[in-house]
């Protein structure tokens, strides 16, 4: 018997599939203080301010959470994601770990004290479940409404350090973290999705492909430990218009670099608005062998927009509409400063204009050929990155991590 396909790749076989909008954004219009969210449960909380520590919502104040889910599953949204984009142990220590550096400056040594924080963890793996099940409840109350798919999408943001770059100027050779690190952090939160269950995994944001290569080494876990496989959104962040992420790498080879996770969509988000990112979307489409989205935010930062972007939804959904006609789409969404009104005005041509159709050959299959075998693989019984972060130098990034299969107790990732 044939494997079932999966709602959403039967979603762009037909349409343009629309993600909803930011999260953040929405929170940030309710204007909740430091007592809300702390709620009943952190209301004696001894340690540093809570506010702006939207993941906690889903466990103080879970119907703001769900509100946000509805509102944009009523602008039309196929795929809500959960509330989760920076909830994992690294991502939230500023806010709930209470440890300090021992060196003057946040290390290898601190960081290994954040990711085996039992406390942290545990708290970590229930903002996960609850705000699985936070969508889940949204989701599924839409679907008895309309009768139509509605998916929940578990977000798995990036990182507040960085395993390729250095975070201090003076010591460029200086790696706060670890990738072992990094993926032990992943990995509890991406378990925690899988069991709350959500119907895909966003790793999103990319800014550094070796932090991304972690959280899908972490997805690779999980997949393992489960037995279980949920088809994986990929997307990167490109931070300038020189196209390049902040690690350094093109649209292309970031593309290059994720392929092995073999991901049914991938797309770029954040970052830049609809006409700074027109160039890459364009050139994603063109070489991926892969389900193509885009997830702009509303323009570039304005302080003096409502928002703090300037893009509105008669601005905006023109530029979307040129990048779906000319057949670069099959998914889009909006990310920072993007609002229900922004998703609903998506939903007016995605019916209407066909999706991206999936080329059956692109020049992004025939890259690894071109390269020396020695830079196609990398084949020992230790990860080099994570015993030995300096020797992830400039020369190994743009051959290595574009192309290469880093080979880690038996398992390509």
């Amino acid at each position: 018997m044939p494997d079932k396909i999966h709602p959403l790749k039967e979603l762009m076989r037909k349409r343009i599939v629309v993600l909803d909008g930011a999260m953040g954004t929405m929170i940030q219009r309710r204007k909740l203080s430091e007592q809300d969210y702390r709620g009943k449960r952190f209301r004696d909380w001894q340690g540093k301010d809570l506010k702006g520590c939207l993941e906690l919502l889903n466990l103080t104040q879970p119907q703001v959470v769900e509100e946000i889910h509805a509102e944009y599953l009523e602008a039309g949204a196929d795929i809500i994601e959960t509330n989760t984009f920076s909830a994992t142990t690294i991502g939230l220590h500023d806010f709930l770990f209470q440890g300090e550096p021992t060196s003057g400056r946040k290390d290898q040594e601190f960081f290994q004290r954040v990711v085996d924080d039992v406390d942290l963890r545990a708290l970590v793996r229930e903002m996960n479940l609850a705000a699985a099940t936070i969508a889940r409840r949204a989701g599924d109350r839409a679907i008895k409404e309309t009768g139509k798919h509605r998916l929940v999408g578990g977000a798995i943001g990036p990182l507040p350090v960085a395993a390729s770059m250095s975070p201090d100027v003076n010591d460029p050779g200086f790696r706060a973290v670890t990738f072992d690190q990094l993926r032990k952090s992943y990995f509890d939160q991406i378990g925690a999705l899988a069991e709350g269950g959500v119907d895909l995994l966003f790793v999103e944001t990319v800014f550094d492909t070796l932090n991304g290569k972690a959280a899908l080494f972490a997805v690779a876990d999980v997949f393992e430990k489960t037995g279980k496989r949920i088809p994986l959104v990929v997307s990167g962040t490109v931070t300038d218009k020189a196209g390049r992420t902040l690690s350094g790498q093109t649209v292309e080879a970031f593309l290059i670099s994720i392929a092995h996770a073999k991901p049914l969509v991938v797309a770029l988000n954040c970052s830049l608005g609809p006409d700074e990112m027109n160039s890459f979307i364009d050139e994603l489409a063109r070489v991926a062998p892969f389900y193509v989205g885009a997830y702009p935010n509303a323009g570039l930062p304005d302080p003096l927009s409502e928002t703090g972007f300037p893009e509105t939804p008669e601005t905006l959904t023109p530029k979307l509409k040129h990048w779906a006609e000319n057949g670069w789409l099959n998914l889009v969404g909006g990310c920072c400063g993007t609002t229900p009104d922004q998703i609903a005005s998506r939903g007016r041509f995605r019916g209407a204009r066909p999706s991206r159709v999936l080329a059956k050959a692109s020049r992004f299959r025939e890259l690894p050929k071109i390269l020396p075998p020695a830079r196609r693989a990398i084949r020992s019984d230790a990860c080099p990155i994570s015993s030995n972060p300096g020797r992830f130098t400039p020369s190994l990034f743009r051959h290595g991590a574009e192309s290469i299969c880093l080979k880690r107790r038996g398992r390509s990732y």
